[in-house]
């Protein structure tokens, strides 16, 4: 069962959005900025070696920037991007959901 979690600081939060399925909402450093777009940089696998990885417009909220994906392997490692190219990859330790 996927657990979600809540990195206040950072402006991150994870929450179930149905089997094996993960909704991730971000309103850190970048959406603060003002960008105009984000989106979620995620792979499959240990932080250093992701594998499918893909990268996806998040849907503008009322929680910031959000998306759902579906874990491979119950797990998910992700980071954000702006339309400018600006990463925010939580100061290069990525971020990583487990389920």
């Amino acid at each position: 069962m996927i657990q979600g979690w809540t990195d206040f600081q950072k402006g991150v939060e994870t929450r179930p959005a149905g089997y094996n399925e993960v909704n991730i909402s971000y309103d850190g450093l970048l959406a603060k900025s003002g960008a105009d777009q984000i989106y979620l940089h995620y792979g499959f696998g240990e932080p250093k070696y992701w594998r499918n990885v893909s990268t996806i417009k998040m849907d503008r909220s009322t929680r910031g920037w959000e998306t759902n994906v579906r874990l491979q392997d119950n797990m998910v490692s992700f980071c954000f991007k702006d339309s400018g190219n600006n990463w925010d990859n939580n100061n290069g330790f990525n971020w990583t959901l487990r389920s």
